[in-house]
Formats: C-alpha cells, sequence, structure tokens
C-alpha cells in the first residue's frame, strides 16, 4: 500500500469517527430508521444426491459460484476464528462497533498505516450486497447507515450467514462454500485449523491473496490469522504451529460433476428451485462414471458407455451414467444414453420364456428344437449361424438361440409381449416401416432404451411386479414421448416378420428429461406371476458366472444388428444394473458384443455396490423336475406348423366360478328369453361350445354366442377351438 493511500485511508478512519462521535444518538437514530437492505441474493442451483452430498452446481447469471450455505453447515472453528479476527464483538454490537473504529484510527495515527480496520461483518455484508468502494468516505457512511437499519430487522444469525455466502474468494467465487470446495475440494463443514485459517484470510485481499497465483500472500495471510486464533486461545501453540507447516493449495478444484445429466434436467424441470434432491449415491456415481470412463478407453473410438442402477424394491435410482464423459466429444458425451431408443437384441428372450412359463406352454426343462425354420418368411438364425439339435428351454436361454425364442413368441403372441412390455413401465417404439408387431421383435426388432430395459428387469427381479423407476417424490426416469423423434428420420432398414435379420436400427438418438407421471406401482397389472419370474431368475442366474464379486447374479447379454449395440442387464436380490455400450450416433462397430464389451462393465459395476443381496428362493407353486419327470404336455415344445401366432384358448366371459342372476329361480328364464353370453378369448375357429357336456350354440366361427339355460343350478361350460385346444368353467346360475 502506497503512503498516499496509506493517508488517505488514516483520513477517512478519523473522519468517519469524528462524525459518529459528533453525530450523537439523534444520527445513529435516524440512521436506523434507514431502509433496511435486502439480503435476498441469486445463489448456485446445487443438485444433492439422497444424503445431500453434492452432484452438481451451476452459476448463477452473471457466472458466479456462489453456493448456498447456512451456518451449521459450517465448521465451528471457522466460524470462531472469523469473528476473532474480524469482529470480536460480533454478538454485542448494533452493527457498527464504535470502539473497533476508534482503535483502527488511534492504530493508524500512531503506525502511519492500516493496522486494522474498524469495519464490522455487518458493514462488510451492506458494502459486498450494494457494491460500495472500500476507499470512499461517502461509501463508508453508507455502509454504517446500512448496518444499523439492517441489524434493525434482521437478527445476527441472519446477517453472518449473509457474509458467508456473500465473501469474495477469488475470481468468480463467492461464499465460503465454493470456496472451500475450489480452493479445498471438500465441504467447509470440516477443516482442518489451517484450511479454516485460510478461507478465513482470503476474503481480506481476495485477488491478492488468490492460492493459484499468489501461494505465498495467501500463506502470510493464513499465518496471520492462525497467530491471532492462538492469542485469543482459540487454538493451542503446537496446533497452530502444526497449521503453519500444512501446505498451501496450489490449484483450484473443478466442482463436482456427478450426474450431469440428470442434474441438467432436474434444473431445466424445476429452474425456481435452487436445491435438488435425487435419489442417486454420489459415492456409487462417482465410482461408476470412473468405471464408464476407464473401460470406454479399452474400446474402439467413437464407443460410448452407459450404467443405470436401480434398487428394484423401492424403483429409486441409485447411479445414472449417461456417457463415457461428459465432455467426451468423439464419443459425443453430452448424450444421455440412458434414454436413447436403441435395438434391445436379445434382451427380451427373458420376457418371452417368462409369457411361455405364465401361459402353460414351457418349463425350464421342457425340450425345443433348435433347427432351421422359416416362420412365414422370417427365418431366424443364431449368432453363431449353428444350430443345437433338441435342447432343454433352460439351454435355449442361456446360450440365447434364437428359434426357439422365436418359436415361443410365436405361440405368446407378439401382440402380448408389447403389452407386458408396456406393463412394466417400458415404451416400446415400433419403427414406421413395421405394419405391426411381428416376430422380429423378439430378437430386436423394436425402439427401447436403457432405461425401459432396466425396468423390465426390474420387474422380473421383484416376482413378477412391475414398479415405477423414481428420481425423487413425484418424478421418475425419462417417458419416451421426447424420444419417437430418434427413430421418425431413420432411413435405416428395420426387420418385419418376414426379414431374415432381427432389425437394422441407427440415426439420431433420442431425447431423455424426467418428468411427472400419474399413477402408481399398485395399479399396474403384474408383468409376470412369481413363479415364472423365479424360473427366469434361476436359469439366468445361471447362463454365466461372474467372476470376483461373490453371490449369484442373474445375467443376460444382447447384441443388436450390425454390431450397434452391447447390452448386459443383471439383478441380485436388491439392485439391477443395465449397461449398455456402442457409438451414439447408431453406426456399427464390428466386433461389439454384449459379452465382450457390456458383460465386465456391468462385473465391475456389480463389485462397486456396497450392498449385496441374495437371490431369493422358489414360490410355492414352483415345480421342480427334469424333462422326463414333467407332466406330458409340458415334456416337449412344440411349435406352431401354420407358422400363425397362436394364443391360448380362454373364455373370457363368465369368469370361472362366477355367479350368474339370471332370474332363473323366479321362473323369468323359462321360456322366459333369459340368456347367458358367452365369450372366447384367443385360440383358432371353429369354436364347439359345450354345457354340462352337450353341445350348445350354432355360430362356430364367432367369439361370442348367447345360450339359454334351462334352469338354476351349477353348470360347467366348456369351448373347444379347430386347434384342439379347449377351456372350461364352473358358474352358479340363479
Amino acid at each position: 500500500m502506497t503512503i498516499r493511500r496509506a493517508v488517505l485511508t488514516v483520513l477517512i478512519l478519523l473522519g468517519t469517527t469524528l462524525l459518529l462521535l459528533s453525530a450523537g444518538a439523534l444520527t445513529l437514530n435516524e440512521l436506523r430508521r434507514s431502509q433496511p437492505l435486502d439480503l435476498a441474493l441469486e445463489t448456485s442451483a446445487v443438485v444433492l444426491d439422497r444424503n445431500g452430498q453434492l452432484l452438481r452446481a451451476f452459476t448463477v447469471d452473471d457466472g458466479r459460484w456462489r453456493l448456498p450455505v447456512s451456518l451449521g453447515e459450517v465448521d465451528p472453528l471457522y466460524l470462531r476464528m472469523l469473528l476473532g479476527y474480524e469482529d470480536q464483538r460480533f454478538w454485542q454490537h448494533a452493527g457498527v462497533d464504535l470502539r473497533a473504529l476508534l482503535r483502527a484510527a488511534w492504530q493508524a495515527l500512531r503506525q502511519g498505516r492500516i493496522v486494522s480496520g474498524g469495519s464490522t461483518l455487518t458493514m462488510q455484508v451492506v458494502r459486498l450486497r450494494l457494491g460500495l468502494a472500500t476507499g470512499s468516505l461517502e461509501d463508508k457512511w453508507r455502509q454504517l447507515g446500512g448496518a444499523l437499519a439492517l441489524e434493525r430487522v434482521k437478527d445476527k444469525h441472519q446477517v453472518l450467514e449473509a457474509y458467508l455466502n456473500l465473501a469474495p474468494f477469488g475470481g468468480n467465487l463467492e461464499g465460503v462454500r465454493a470456496a472451500s470446495l475450489a480452493w479445498l475440494g471438500r465441504e467447509p463443514r470440516r477443516l482442518t485449523p489451517a484450511q479454516a485459517a485460510l478461507l478465513v484470510a482470503l476474503p481480506q485481499a481476495p485477488e491478492q491473496r488468490r492460492p493459484d497465483r499468489s501461494p505465498e500472500a495467501a500463506r502470510l495471510g493464513r499465518d496471520r490469522v492462525l497467530s491471532r486464533a492462538e492469542a485469543l486461545g482459540l487454538i493451542d501453540a503446537d496446533t497452530a504451529a502444526a497449521a503453519r507447516r500444512e501446505p498451501i493449495p496450489i490449484q483450484r478444484r473443478a466442482f463436482p460433476m456427478l450426474a450431469p445429466h440428470l442434474a441438467r434436467r432436474a434444473l431445466t424441470l424445476s429452474p425456481a428451485a435452487g436445491v435438488h434432491r435425487l435419489t442417486l449415491d454420489a459415492r456409487l456415481q462417482a465410482r461408476l462414471q470412473r468405471l464408464a470412463a476407464e473401460h470406454a478407453a479399452r474400446l474402439p473410438d467413437a464407443v460410448s458407455v452407459a450404467i443405470l442402477v436401480v434398487d428394484h424394491g423401492s424403483g429409486e435410482v441409485l447411479a445414472s451414467v449417461g456417457s463415457a464423459g461428459l465432455l467426451e466429444r468423439e464419443r459425443d458425451g453430452f448424450v444421455d444414453m440412458t434414454g436413447a431408443l436403441r435395438s434391445p437384441g436379445s434382451t427380451l428372450k427373458p420376457l418371452i420364456y417368462g409369457l411361455a412359463f405364465e401361459l402353460g406352454l414351457a418349463h425350464p426343462e421342457s425340450l425345443i428344437e433348435d433347427r432351421p425354420r422359416a416362420f412365414g418368411g422370417y427365418v431366424p438364425e443364431n449368432f453363431d449361424r449353428g444350430f443345437q439339435g433338441t435342447v432343454t428351454v433352460r439351454a435355449a436361454l442361456q446360450q440365447s438361440l434364437n428359434v426357439p425364442a422365436v418359436t415361443l413368441l410365436e405361440r405368446v403372441g407378439p401382440a402380448r409381449l408389447l403389452a407386458r412390455l408396456r406393463r412394466a413401465g417400458a415404451e416400446p417404439h415400433l419403427p414406421k416401416a413395421a405394419a405391426g408387431a411381428g416376430l422380429a421383435i423378439g430378437l430386436g426388432g423394436v425402439g427401447l432404451s436403457l432405461t425401459d430395459l432396466v425396468s423390465i428387469y426390474a420387474a422380473i427381479a421383484r416376482g413378477g411386479d412391475p414398479v415405477t423407476l423414481t428420481l425423487r417424490d413425484g418424478l421418475r426416469l425419462p417417458e419416451s414421448a421426447d424420444r419417437f423423434s430418434a427413430f421418425a428420420d431413420t432411413t435405416a432398414s428395420v426387420a418385419s416378420t418376414d426379414s431374415t435379420r432381427p432389425t437394422d436400427f441407427a440415426g439420431p438418438t433420442g431425447h431423455t428429461g424426467l418428468s411427472t407421471r400419474t399413477g402408481t406401482t399398485a395399479e399396474r397389472n403384474p408383468v409376470l406371476p412369481p413363479r415364472a419370474a423365479w424360473y427366469l431368475a434361476s436359469i439366468l442366474s445361471g447362463a454365466e458366472r461372474l467372476d470376483q464379486i461373490g453371490g449369484a447374479i442373474a445375467l443376460k447379454t444382447g447384441t443388436s444388428y450390425g454390431y450397434r449395440d452391447a447390452w448386459a442387464l443383471g439383478f441380485d436380490g436388491k439392485q439391477v444394473i443395465g449397461v449398455w455400450s456402442g457409438r451414439p450416433d447408431g453406426a456399427a462397430v464390428p466386433g461389439l458384443t454384449g459379452t465382450e464389451a457390456a458383460v465386465p462393465i456391468l462385473r465391475d459395476a456389480f463389485a462397486r455396490l456396497d450392498d449385496r443381496v441374495p437371490l431369493p428362493g422358489p414360490p410355492f407353486d414352483v415345480l421342480m423336475a427334469s424333462s422326463a419327470e414333467l407332466p406330458p404336455p409340458l415334456r416337449r415344445v412344440d411349435g406352431n406348423a401354420s407358422g400363425a401366432p397362436v394364443d391360448r384358448l380362454e373364455i373370457a366371459f363368465p369368469p370361472d366360478g362366477a355367479v350368474v342372476d339370471l332370474g332363473l329361480g323366479l321362473g323369468l328364464g323359462l321360456g322366459g328369453g333369459a340368456e347367458l353370453a358367452l365369450k372366447v378369448r384367443n385360440g383358432s375357429p371353429p369354436f364347439q361350445w359345450l354345457a354340462n357336456g352337450r353341445p350348445i350354440a350354432h355360430a362356430p366361427h364367432a367369439r361370442s354366442v348367447q345360450w339359454r339355460p334351462e334352469g338354476p343350478g351349477f353348470a360347467t361350460i366348456a369351448v373347444i377351438d379347430g386347434q384342439g385346444q379347449s377351456s372350461r368353467v364352473s358358474v352358479s346360475l340363479q
């Protein structure tokens, strides 16, 4: 500081002190009655995890980092050092400390330079809030009046908290929380004495003491604070000496950038909210972001990675990695691939098998043929172009054989598969080129996202019950209304029922965004019965061992046509993890497969979980038997020779066990025209209806007929279709 400036500052202090002394009580009262300062200020929007840990922060409009912080979020030692160094009588004065002003003026006169300032923390808040100069007598007077008026309406805790959020710390850093994260790499809740002293010293000369530019100036300022703290008895001599030996940080750290895609979407959805709390776990999120980057570095150029971890019991998303790195331009890291529509490859096969188990068409030990076969004009082939002959259903799913999967889908029906996908919370998208849901959807001929697939596997993991994937109360992972454009303009060919390949999806990726959704899980029907879901978990957990993680994992891989997408989905008794790898632009990557690219990531992701739970045991109605011990209808799965999808015949009305009041007990049914509507679901005409073993009705090609009972009582109603399938119900007629 030059002599001229020192003299000017001394005069300002003297003038201010004399003005205060001469103004008297009347002037102070007038100052107190002036308009108080508004402490409301814009702070950085922050996104927090389930435990309140920072995931990501955003600058305020003027580009400054000003992260909100409360008194309870700051180390008490820092607060004691701050008050001891800047404003020892903070809790006693009314905003202006006359004693401190007189002392500062007297010291300045004796030393010929500024020894200590006379400003209180309240005055500094006023100066910072109004942007006042430090060398102006007029601005000093405005500080005095503003401080007195401020403490008339605000208590000390509010004033101190305002300082914690306003104090400058160099560059575009404001507030102790932003400074602690940038200079120390930690939240200010727990600080060492050296760190606390540094944060006290920086606001006195934020640019001159910036640790990254002037570490020696920062050290001198810190050590002066430590000396004052020692003199005041806040720390002992040994602590002060150890703190002085602690190195000064010489590099500014980057703010946390965890779950950047979801954080941005949370802010976009609620821009007025200052704090956004998500269900994510910051520690797990950080581990998996590093994992994605490490594995992507070993994959071909432009290949990205996405990972999604969900607690399938609650539906809470624990980690969401949208890309291999937000700033990875070559890999289009700005695209959140957890919500992009892609071909799922073979990942839908488990649901096909589960529906076959539910409908009684197959058992894990049923025999099924894996031989060349045409389904109309659709001729599926296995990945290795070979065929296994007669295999069990268990082996067929574990080896991901294509012909058995299509055989079962033909029996189950593509429409039923699509309905169950939606029931699980997925939003399948058929390409415009497809006339309808064909058999190719079972091998990847449908658009789904990683979020969709995790929803499906979460339902399987929890015994067939669907669950809504949520990020916080009232919010779930993206609905895909905005993602449909991903395939609307694509020029790639898409498989239909007469194609020889599963799918060829390419083109732009979809958009992912948080959205609200009405309805609850309780309102949704099961995706599968518990028995069928357990069969799937049993099969998938024996398909491939994930070494070095311990415990069984139910696992399924998938590879889309042309090596565009590599998938791995897995679950234990608590969490489900989905992994995708590929190029965001949809280009082919020769050799990219689920087993080679996605499974290693899935294995390492499970190894990074803190809590692992074994898969549950079987439900009560599971049939444990070998192929030879199964009931005859389940020993072998026969394909539909006609090639047309066949659904299991079922009487839709009346339901089994129903009590139907036709007025028969009053005699209204005898010749009175009282009739019962009979309806059949699925199956192939012609239909033959029977009541108590006697043929009824004469409309063999109609799915709804009328029957006039002879009188009240119990009746057994049966129907047989053209394929020999039958269904029956027993009802009570009244």
